[in-house]
Protein backbone atom coordinates (compact mmCIF):
# COMPACT_ATOMS: atom_id res chain seq x y z
CA UNK A 1 0.00 0.00 0.00
CA UNK A 2 1.15 3.53 -0.73
CA UNK A 3 2.89 5.21 2.23
CA UNK A 4 3.71 8.64 0.78
CA UNK A 5 0.96 11.21 1.14
CA UNK A 6 0.63 14.98 1.03
CA UNK A 7 -0.77 15.08 4.58
CA UNK A 8 1.87 14.84 7.30
CA UNK A 9 -0.47 15.59 10.21
CA UNK A 10 -4.24 15.36 9.94
CA UNK A 11 -6.04 18.37 11.46
CA UNK A 12 -8.20 18.10 14.59
CA UNK A 13 -11.56 18.39 12.84
CA UNK A 14 -13.61 18.79 16.01
CA UNK A 15 -11.42 21.63 17.28
CA UNK A 16 -11.53 23.39 13.91
CA UNK A 17 -15.31 23.04 13.63
CA UNK A 18 -15.68 24.59 17.09
CA UNK A 19 -13.53 27.53 15.97
CA UNK A 20 -15.65 27.92 12.84
CA UNK A 21 -18.86 27.80 14.89
CA UNK A 22 -17.51 30.66 17.01
CA UNK A 23 -16.36 32.62 13.95
CA UNK A 24 -19.79 32.64 12.29
CA UNK A 25 -21.36 34.11 15.44
CA UNK A 26 -18.79 36.87 15.78
CA UNK A 27 -18.90 40.37 14.31
CA UNK A 28 -17.41 40.47 10.82
CA UNK A 29 -13.77 41.38 10.45
CA UNK A 30 -12.87 42.46 6.93
CA UNK A 31 -10.76 44.99 5.05
CA UNK A 32 -11.63 48.51 6.14
CA UNK A 33 -13.61 50.48 3.60
CA UNK A 34 -10.99 53.18 2.99
CA UNK A 35 -8.45 50.50 2.06
CA UNK A 36 -11.01 48.68 -0.10
CA UNK A 37 -11.78 51.88 -2.00
CA UNK A 38 -8.06 52.54 -2.43
CA UNK A 39 -7.32 49.15 -4.00
CA UNK A 40 -10.42 49.41 -6.20
CA UNK A 41 -9.21 52.71 -7.68
CA UNK A 42 -5.42 52.58 -7.40
CA UNK A 43 -4.92 48.91 -8.23
CA UNK A 44 -7.86 47.52 -10.15
CA UNK A 45 -8.97 50.61 -12.09
CA UNK A 46 -5.45 51.81 -12.92
CA UNK A 47 -3.25 48.71 -13.03
CA UNK A 48 -5.87 46.29 -14.35
CA UNK A 49 -7.48 48.57 -16.94
CA UNK A 50 -7.04 46.00 -19.72
CA UNK A 51 -8.90 43.35 -17.71
CA UNK A 52 -11.67 45.78 -16.88
CA UNK A 53 -12.11 46.82 -20.50
CA UNK A 54 -12.04 43.24 -21.77
CA UNK A 55 -14.47 41.76 -19.25
CA UNK A 56 -16.81 44.76 -19.49
CA UNK A 57 -17.03 44.27 -23.25
CA UNK A 58 -17.54 40.54 -22.74
CA UNK A 59 -20.70 41.17 -20.70
CA UNK A 60 -22.45 42.15 -23.93
CA UNK A 61 -21.96 38.62 -25.26
CA UNK A 62 -21.21 36.41 -22.23
CA UNK A 63 -23.62 36.44 -19.25
CA UNK A 64 -21.70 38.11 -16.43
CA UNK A 65 -18.67 38.56 -18.65
CA UNK A 66 -16.96 35.23 -17.91
CA UNK A 67 -17.64 31.56 -18.67
CA UNK A 68 -16.61 30.00 -15.35
CA UNK A 69 -17.96 30.65 -11.84
CA UNK A 70 -14.45 30.70 -10.37
CA UNK A 71 -13.57 33.69 -12.54
CA UNK A 72 -15.98 36.02 -10.76
CA UNK A 73 -14.25 38.28 -8.27
CA UNK A 74 -14.56 41.77 -6.84
CA UNK A 75 -14.58 44.37 -8.33
CA UNK A 76 -14.34 42.72 -11.76
CA UNK A 77 -12.79 39.56 -13.26
CA UNK A 78 -9.13 39.53 -14.23
CA UNK A 79 -8.22 38.45 -17.76
CA UNK A 80 -5.24 36.09 -17.61
CA UNK A 81 -2.74 36.00 -20.45
CA UNK A 82 -0.14 33.53 -19.14
CA UNK A 83 0.21 30.76 -16.58
CA UNK A 84 3.54 29.21 -15.66
CA UNK A 85 4.66 27.32 -12.57
CA UNK A 86 3.41 29.07 -9.45
CA UNK A 87 2.44 32.29 -11.24
CA UNK A 88 -0.31 33.85 -13.32
CA UNK A 89 0.05 36.98 -15.47
CA UNK A 90 -2.88 39.16 -16.51
CA UNK A 91 -3.29 41.09 -19.77
CA UNK A 92 -1.87 44.20 -18.10
CA UNK A 93 1.35 42.38 -17.20
CA UNK A 94 0.65 42.05 -13.46
CA UNK A 95 2.10 38.95 -11.80
CA UNK A 96 0.27 36.84 -9.22
CA UNK A 97 0.93 33.83 -7.04
CA UNK A 98 -1.56 31.22 -8.21
CA UNK A 99 -3.39 29.49 -5.36
CA UNK A 100 -6.54 28.95 -7.37
CA UNK A 101 -4.74 26.26 -9.39
CA UNK A 102 -7.61 26.08 -11.91
CA UNK A 103 -9.91 25.03 -9.05
CA UNK A 104 -7.53 22.42 -7.67
CA UNK A 105 -6.15 20.18 -10.45
CA UNK A 106 -2.72 21.73 -10.89
CA UNK A 107 -0.45 19.72 -8.57
CA UNK A 108 2.73 20.17 -10.63
CA UNK A 109 2.19 23.89 -11.20
CA UNK A 110 0.79 25.50 -14.32
CA UNK A 111 1.82 24.39 -17.78
CA UNK A 112 4.75 22.04 -16.99
CA UNK A 113 7.06 21.71 -19.99
CA UNK A 114 7.17 17.91 -20.01
CA UNK A 115 3.38 17.50 -20.17
CA UNK A 116 2.95 20.35 -22.65
CA UNK A 117 5.54 18.81 -24.99
CA UNK A 118 3.66 15.51 -24.98
CA UNK A 119 0.40 17.30 -25.79
CA UNK A 120 2.02 19.21 -28.65
CA UNK A 121 3.46 15.95 -29.99
CA UNK A 122 -0.03 14.45 -29.99
CA UNK A 123 -1.53 17.50 -31.73
CA UNK A 124 1.13 17.38 -34.43
CA UNK A 125 0.52 13.70 -35.11
CA UNK A 126 -3.19 13.07 -34.66
CA UNK A 127 -5.16 16.04 -33.45
CA UNK A 128 -7.09 16.48 -30.22
CA UNK A 129 -9.86 13.97 -30.96
CA UNK A 130 -10.98 11.43 -33.57
CA UNK A 131 -14.02 9.74 -32.01
CA UNK A 132 -12.20 6.38 -32.22
CA UNK A 133 -10.01 4.46 -29.77
CA UNK A 134 -6.59 5.88 -28.88
CA UNK A 135 -3.74 4.05 -27.13
CA UNK A 136 -3.60 6.64 -24.34
CA UNK A 137 -7.13 5.74 -23.27
CA UNK A 138 -5.69 2.41 -22.22
CA UNK A 139 -2.46 3.86 -20.82
CA UNK A 140 -4.31 6.35 -18.61
CA UNK A 141 -6.84 3.78 -17.37
CA UNK A 142 -4.04 1.32 -16.57
CA UNK A 143 -2.00 3.97 -14.75
CA UNK A 144 -4.98 4.98 -12.60
CA UNK A 145 -5.71 1.33 -11.83
CA UNK A 146 -2.07 0.81 -10.79
CA UNK A 147 -2.15 3.83 -8.47
CA UNK A 148 -5.57 3.27 -6.89
CA UNK A 149 -6.05 -0.31 -5.58
CA UNK A 150 -9.87 -0.12 -5.59
CA UNK A 151 -9.98 0.72 -9.30
CA UNK A 152 -10.18 -2.56 -11.19
CA UNK A 153 -11.59 -0.74 -14.19
CA UNK A 154 -11.86 2.89 -15.29
CA UNK A 155 -14.20 4.72 -17.68
CA UNK A 156 -13.31 8.22 -18.88
CA UNK A 157 -15.99 10.90 -18.85
CA UNK A 158 -16.01 14.56 -19.82
CA UNK A 159 -16.01 15.91 -16.25
CA UNK A 160 -16.43 15.03 -12.60
CA UNK A 161 -20.04 16.16 -12.87
CA UNK A 162 -20.70 13.57 -15.58
CA UNK A 163 -18.90 10.92 -13.55
CA UNK A 164 -21.22 11.55 -10.59
CA UNK A 165 -24.27 11.13 -12.83
CA UNK A 166 -22.87 7.88 -14.20
CA UNK A 167 -22.02 6.51 -10.75
CA UNK A 168 -25.56 7.23 -9.58
CA UNK A 169 -26.97 5.14 -12.40
CA UNK A 170 -24.50 2.32 -11.81
CA UNK A 171 -25.47 2.21 -8.13
CA UNK A 172 -29.16 1.96 -8.92
CA UNK A 173 -28.62 -0.85 -11.39
CA UNK A 174 -26.29 -2.75 -9.06
CA UNK A 175 -28.39 -2.49 -5.89
CA UNK A 176 -31.90 -2.27 -7.38
CA UNK A 177 -32.42 0.66 -4.97
CA UNK A 178 -33.25 4.24 -5.96
CA UNK A 179 -32.23 6.56 -3.14
CA UNK A 180 -28.95 8.50 -3.08
CA UNK A 181 -27.45 9.91 0.12
CA UNK A 182 -24.89 12.73 0.32
CA UNK A 183 -23.25 14.83 3.01
CA UNK A 184 -25.06 18.10 3.49
CA UNK A 185 -23.10 20.98 1.98
CA UNK A 186 -21.08 18.75 -0.34
CA UNK A 187 -20.52 19.67 -3.97
CA UNK A 188 -20.75 16.77 -6.42
CA UNK A 189 -21.31 18.81 -9.54
CA UNK A 190 -24.40 20.73 -10.58
CA UNK A 191 -26.56 17.87 -11.84
CA UNK A 192 -30.17 17.99 -10.69
CA UNK A 193 -30.20 15.35 -7.96
CA UNK A 194 -26.93 16.39 -6.32
CA UNK A 195 -27.97 20.05 -6.07
CA UNK A 196 -29.86 19.14 -2.91
CA UNK A 197 -28.40 20.97 0.13
CA UNK A 198 -25.50 22.22 -1.93
CA UNK A 199 -22.85 24.21 -0.01
CA UNK A 200 -25.08 24.76 3.06
CA UNK A 201 -26.11 21.63 5.03
CA UNK A 202 -29.88 21.52 5.38
CA UNK A 203 -30.48 24.11 2.67
CA UNK A 204 -32.42 21.56 0.58
CA UNK A 205 -33.63 23.19 -2.67
CA UNK A 206 -32.95 26.80 -1.66
CA UNK A 207 -29.60 26.95 -3.47
CA UNK A 208 -30.80 25.02 -6.54
CA UNK A 209 -32.36 27.64 -8.78
CA UNK A 210 -33.87 26.17 -11.93
CA UNK A 211 -34.23 22.65 -10.49
CA UNK A 212 -37.83 21.46 -9.87
CA UNK A 213 -38.29 20.19 -6.30
CA UNK A 214 -39.61 16.88 -7.65
CA UNK A 215 -36.11 16.12 -8.97
CA UNK A 216 -34.99 15.57 -5.36
CA UNK A 217 -37.51 12.80 -4.64
CA UNK A 218 -34.76 10.19 -4.24
CA UNK A 219 -32.00 12.34 -2.71
CA UNK A 220 -31.28 12.46 1.03
CA UNK A 221 -28.59 14.10 3.13
CA UNK A 222 -26.90 13.65 6.48
CA UNK A 223 -25.05 16.19 8.60
CA UNK A 224 -21.28 16.40 8.00
CA UNK A 225 -19.13 14.32 10.36
CA UNK A 226 -22.20 12.71 11.98
CA UNK A 227 -22.32 8.92 11.61
CA UNK A 228 -25.40 8.66 13.82
CA UNK A 229 -27.29 10.95 11.46
CA UNK A 230 -26.14 8.91 8.47
CA UNK A 231 -27.34 5.68 10.07
CA UNK A 232 -30.67 7.32 10.88
CA UNK A 233 -31.11 8.18 7.18
CA UNK A 234 -30.04 4.73 5.98
CA UNK A 235 -32.35 3.02 8.45
CA UNK A 236 -35.26 5.21 7.39
CA UNK A 237 -34.50 4.42 3.74
CA UNK A 238 -34.97 0.69 4.35
CA UNK A 239 -38.67 1.51 4.65
CA UNK A 240 -38.56 3.28 1.28
CA UNK A 241 -36.89 0.62 -0.84
CA UNK A 242 -33.28 1.01 0.30
CA UNK A 243 -30.27 3.20 -0.50
CA UNK A 244 -28.39 2.80 -3.77
CA UNK A 245 -25.26 4.75 -2.76
CA UNK A 246 -23.71 7.11 -0.26
CA UNK A 247 -21.47 9.81 -1.75
CA UNK A 248 -18.79 11.58 0.28
CA UNK A 249 -15.80 13.81 -0.10
CA UNK A 250 -13.41 12.01 2.24
CA UNK A 251 -11.91 15.19 3.77
CA UNK A 252 -15.32 16.82 4.20
CA UNK A 253 -17.85 18.73 2.08
CA UNK A 254 -16.72 21.52 -0.25
CA UNK A 255 -13.17 20.14 -0.50
CA UNK A 256 -12.79 19.86 3.27
CA UNK A 257 -14.08 23.34 4.06
CA UNK A 258 -16.18 21.56 6.70
CA UNK A 259 -13.53 19.07 7.93
CA UNK A 260 -14.37 15.57 9.17
CA UNK A 261 -12.66 13.33 11.71
CA UNK A 262 -9.96 11.02 10.41
CA UNK A 263 -11.99 7.91 11.27
CA UNK A 264 -15.18 9.27 9.71
CA UNK A 265 -14.74 7.86 6.16
CA UNK A 266 -14.21 4.36 7.56
CA UNK A 267 -17.39 4.75 9.57
CA UNK A 268 -19.28 5.68 6.40
CA UNK A 269 -17.92 2.60 4.64
CA UNK A 270 -19.02 0.37 7.54
CA UNK A 271 -22.57 1.74 7.38
CA UNK A 272 -22.70 1.31 3.60
CA UNK A 273 -21.87 -2.38 4.01
CA UNK A 274 -24.43 -2.72 6.82
CA UNK A 275 -27.24 -1.21 4.76
CA UNK A 276 -26.36 -2.65 1.34
CA UNK A 277 -25.48 0.68 -0.27
CA UNK A 278 -22.58 1.35 -2.60
CA UNK A 279 -19.82 3.45 -1.07
CA UNK A 280 -18.81 6.23 -3.50
CA UNK A 281 -15.88 8.56 -2.84
CA UNK A 282 -15.58 11.80 -4.78
CA UNK A 283 -11.86 12.36 -5.49
CA UNK A 284 -12.28 15.23 -7.95
CA UNK A 285 -10.06 17.43 -5.75
CA UNK A 286 -8.17 14.88 -3.64
CA UNK A 287 -7.26 12.33 -6.31
CA UNK A 288 -3.53 12.59 -7.12
CA UNK A 289 -3.33 15.60 -4.78
CA UNK A 290 -3.34 13.92 -1.36
CA UNK A 291 -1.65 10.80 -2.63
CA UNK A 292 -1.24 8.69 -5.74
CA UNK A 293 -3.96 6.48 -4.27
CA UNK A 294 -6.01 9.55 -3.37
CA UNK A 295 -7.76 10.32 -0.12
CA UNK A 296 -9.00 6.73 -0.02
CA UNK A 297 -5.42 5.51 0.27
CA UNK A 298 -4.72 7.93 3.10
CA UNK A 299 -7.89 7.00 5.03
CA UNK A 300 -7.50 3.28 4.23
CA UNK A 301 -10.99 2.89 2.79
CA UNK A 302 -12.27 0.77 -0.08
CA UNK A 303 -14.96 2.56 -2.11
CA UNK A 304 -17.01 0.60 -4.60
CA UNK A 305 -16.84 3.51 -7.04
CA UNK A 306 -14.52 6.51 -7.24
CA UNK A 307 -15.24 9.84 -8.93
CA UNK A 308 -12.25 11.37 -10.71
CA UNK A 309 -12.12 14.85 -12.16
CA UNK A 310 -9.81 17.61 -13.27
CA UNK A 311 -6.74 16.54 -11.26
CA UNK A 312 -6.26 13.47 -13.43
CA UNK A 313 -6.03 15.65 -16.52
CA UNK A 314 -3.47 18.02 -15.07
CA UNK A 315 -5.72 20.98 -15.83
CA UNK A 316 -6.33 20.09 -19.47
CA UNK A 317 -10.01 20.12 -20.47
CA UNK A 318 -12.43 17.22 -20.58
CA UNK A 319 -11.01 15.28 -17.65
CA UNK A 320 -13.27 13.14 -15.50
CA UNK A 321 -14.12 9.52 -14.96
CA UNK A 322 -15.47 6.65 -12.91
CA UNK A 323 -13.23 3.99 -11.44
CA UNK A 324 -14.26 1.02 -9.38
CA UNK A 325 -14.60 -2.62 -8.65
CA UNK A 326 -15.17 -4.89 -11.62
CA UNK A 327 -18.55 -6.14 -10.38
CA UNK A 328 -19.95 -2.61 -10.60
CA UNK A 329 -18.02 -1.24 -13.55
CA UNK A 330 -19.57 -3.98 -15.70
CA UNK A 331 -22.68 -1.79 -15.86
CA UNK A 332 -20.77 0.54 -18.16
CA UNK A 333 -20.19 -2.15 -20.79
CA UNK A 334 -22.81 -3.34 -23.25
CA UNK A 335 -23.52 -6.84 -24.44
CA UNK A 336 -22.17 -10.00 -22.82
CA UNK A 337 -20.00 -9.64 -19.72
CA UNK A 338 -18.90 -12.61 -17.70
CA UNK A 339 -21.29 -14.89 -19.46
CA UNK A 340 -24.45 -12.97 -18.60
CA UNK A 341 -26.17 -9.92 -19.92
CA UNK A 342 -26.06 -6.75 -17.84
CA UNK A 343 -28.12 -3.63 -18.37
CA UNK A 344 -25.90 -0.77 -19.41
CA UNK A 345 -26.10 2.46 -17.45
CA UNK A 346 -27.09 5.38 -19.66
CA UNK A 347 -23.89 7.39 -20.07
CA UNK A 348 -22.32 9.21 -22.99
CA UNK A 349 -20.06 12.01 -24.05
CA UNK A 350 -18.79 12.63 -27.56
CA UNK A 351 -15.57 14.18 -26.27
CA UNK A 352 -15.06 11.79 -23.36
CA UNK A 353 -11.61 10.19 -23.43
CA UNK A 354 -10.37 12.67 -26.02
CA UNK A 355 -6.72 11.86 -26.79
CA UNK A 356 -5.52 15.30 -25.66
CA UNK A 357 -7.01 14.73 -22.18
CA UNK A 358 -5.70 11.19 -21.92
CA UNK A 359 -2.18 12.14 -23.00
CA UNK A 360 -2.09 15.07 -20.58
CA UNK A 361 -3.52 12.97 -17.77
CA UNK A 362 -1.18 10.04 -18.22
CA UNK A 363 1.99 12.12 -18.34
CA UNK A 364 0.81 14.38 -15.51
CA UNK A 365 0.32 11.41 -13.18
CA UNK A 366 3.68 9.93 -14.23
CA UNK A 367 5.41 13.26 -13.56
CA UNK A 368 3.67 13.66 -10.20
CA UNK A 369 4.94 10.21 -9.26
CA UNK A 370 8.48 10.80 -10.55
CA UNK A 371 8.98 14.14 -8.80
CA UNK A 372 7.17 13.40 -5.49
CA UNK A 373 5.03 16.44 -6.29
CA UNK A 374 2.27 15.47 -3.84
CA UNK A 375 4.58 15.46 -0.82
CA UNK A 376 6.20 18.74 -1.84
CA UNK A 377 2.85 20.47 -2.42
CA UNK A 378 1.69 19.21 0.99
CA UNK A 379 4.78 20.60 2.73
CA UNK A 380 4.17 23.98 1.10
CA UNK A 381 0.60 23.80 2.40
CA UNK A 382 1.90 23.16 5.91
CA UNK A 383 4.29 26.10 5.74
CA UNK A 384 1.62 28.43 4.43
CA UNK A 385 -0.95 27.41 7.04
CA UNK A 386 1.54 27.64 9.91
CA UNK A 387 2.49 31.12 8.73
CA UNK A 388 -1.13 32.23 8.37
CA UNK A 389 -1.93 31.13 11.91
CA UNK A 390 1.03 33.15 13.22
CA UNK A 391 -0.24 36.20 11.34
CA UNK A 392 -3.77 35.66 12.68
CA UNK A 393 -2.36 35.67 16.22
CA UNK A 394 -0.12 38.67 15.48
CA UNK A 395 -3.06 40.80 14.34
CA UNK A 396 -5.51 39.46 16.93
CA UNK A 397 -8.02 38.30 14.32
CA UNK A 398 -10.73 35.63 14.72
CA UNK A 399 -9.84 33.97 11.38
CA UNK A 400 -9.45 30.19 11.09
CA UNK A 401 -6.67 28.62 8.99
CA UNK A 402 -6.13 24.89 8.54
CA UNK A 403 -5.10 22.46 5.83
CA UNK A 404 -5.37 18.89 4.61
CA UNK A 405 -2.00 18.72 2.85
CA UNK A 406 -2.03 21.03 -0.15
CA UNK A 407 -5.74 21.83 0.31
CA UNK A 408 -5.59 24.92 2.52
CA UNK A 409 -8.40 26.98 4.03
CA UNK A 410 -8.48 30.55 5.31
CA UNK A 411 -11.96 31.28 6.68
CA UNK A 412 -12.40 34.94 7.59
CA UNK A 413 -16.19 35.14 8.05
CA UNK A 414 -17.54 31.66 8.88
CA UNK A 415 -19.59 31.94 5.70
CA UNK A 416 -19.05 28.28 4.80
CA UNK A 417 -20.05 26.93 8.22
CA UNK A 418 -23.72 27.78 8.38
CA UNK A 419 -26.43 25.12 8.32
CA UNK A 420 -30.23 25.12 8.30
CA UNK A 421 -32.41 23.35 10.84
CA UNK A 422 -35.89 22.92 9.35
CA UNK A 423 -37.36 22.26 12.79
CA UNK A 424 -36.72 25.97 13.37
CA UNK A 425 -38.01 27.50 10.11
CA UNK A 426 -38.00 31.03 11.53
CA UNK A 427 -34.18 30.92 11.46
CA UNK A 428 -33.92 30.14 7.73
CA UNK A 429 -34.22 33.71 6.35
CA UNK A 430 -31.50 34.94 8.72
CA UNK A 431 -29.14 32.08 7.77
CA UNK A 432 -29.53 32.83 4.07
CA UNK A 433 -29.08 36.56 4.75
CA UNK A 434 -25.96 36.04 6.86
CA UNK A 435 -24.33 33.72 4.34
CA UNK A 436 -24.95 36.28 1.61
CA UNK A 437 -23.51 39.16 3.68
CA UNK A 438 -20.49 37.17 4.81
CA UNK A 439 -19.82 35.84 1.33
CA UNK A 440 -19.59 39.42 0.08
CA UNK A 441 -17.05 40.26 2.79
CA UNK A 442 -15.09 37.16 1.80
CA UNK A 443 -15.02 38.52 -1.75
CA UNK A 444 -13.67 41.85 -0.46
CA UNK A 445 -10.89 39.97 1.31
CA UNK A 446 -10.19 38.11 -1.95
CA UNK A 447 -9.89 41.45 -3.77
CA UNK A 448 -7.36 42.63 -1.18
CA UNK A 449 -5.32 39.46 -1.66
CA UNK A 450 -5.50 39.97 -5.43
CA UNK A 451 -4.17 43.52 -5.13
CA UNK A 452 -1.21 42.03 -3.24
CA UNK A 453 -0.62 39.55 -6.06
CA UNK A 454 -2.32 36.51 -4.49
CA UNK A 455 -5.05 34.63 -6.37
CA UNK A 456 -7.25 32.43 -4.17
CA UNK A 457 -10.45 30.48 -4.69
CA UNK A 458 -13.19 32.90 -3.61
CA UNK A 459 -10.95 34.41 -0.94
CA UNK A 460 -11.39 31.25 1.12
CA UNK A 461 -9.59 28.23 -0.34
CA UNK A 462 -5.92 28.03 -1.22
CA UNK A 463 -4.27 25.21 -3.19
CA UNK A 464 -0.50 24.83 -3.09
CA UNK A 465 1.47 23.03 -5.78
CA UNK A 466 4.91 21.54 -6.24
CA UNK A 467 5.94 24.68 -8.12
CA UNK A 468 6.20 26.57 -4.82
CA UNK A 469 9.31 26.77 -2.64
CA UNK A 470 9.99 28.12 0.84
CA UNK A 471 11.11 31.55 -0.37
CA UNK A 472 7.88 31.97 -2.32
CA UNK A 473 5.80 31.02 0.70
CA UNK A 474 7.75 33.51 2.82
CA UNK A 475 7.00 36.25 0.28
CA UNK A 476 3.33 35.26 0.15
CA UNK A 477 3.04 35.48 3.94
CA UNK A 478 4.51 38.99 3.90
CA UNK A 479 1.75 39.95 1.46
CA UNK A 480 -0.94 38.42 3.67
CA UNK A 481 0.60 40.34 6.57
CA UNK A 482 0.05 43.61 4.72
CA UNK A 483 -3.59 42.74 4.01
CA UNK A 484 -4.26 41.72 7.61
CA UNK A 485 -2.91 45.07 8.79
CA UNK A 486 -5.92 46.69 7.06
CA UNK A 487 -8.53 44.42 8.66
CA UNK A 488 -10.95 45.66 11.29
CA UNK A 489 -14.44 44.99 12.56
CA UNK A 490 -16.92 46.27 9.98
CA UNK A 491 -20.56 47.15 10.39
CA UNK A 492 -22.83 45.76 7.69
CA UNK A 493 -26.59 46.09 7.28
Amino acid sequence: METKFGITKYPDAQAINKQLDVLKEMPIYSVNRDYLKEIETEYFDKKCAGSKEMTTAAKEIIPGGVQHNLAFNHPFPLAVAKAKGAHLYDVDGNEYYDFLQAGGPVVLGSNPDFVRDKVIELLMDGGPSTGLFHEYEYKLAKKISECVPTVDMFRMMGSGNEAVMGATRIARLATKHKRIVKMGGAYHGWNDQMAWSIRIPGSRWTQASGVPKKMFKYTDEFFPNDLEDLERVLKENTKKGGTAAVFIEAIGPESGTWPVDKNFPRGVEFLCRKYDALFVVDEVVTGFRLGLSGAQGYFDISPDLTIFGKVMGGGYPGAGGIGGKREYMKYLSSGLDGGSKNPKALVGGTMAAAPVSCVAGYHTICEIERTNAIEKAGKMGNLLTEGLNKLIDKHGLPFVAFNQGSVCHLDTTGCMHYSIDWSKPWQIPNVLKQTSIRKKEMEYMGAAYMAEGIVTLAGNRIYTSAAYDEEMIKDVLERFDRVFSHVEEVKVK
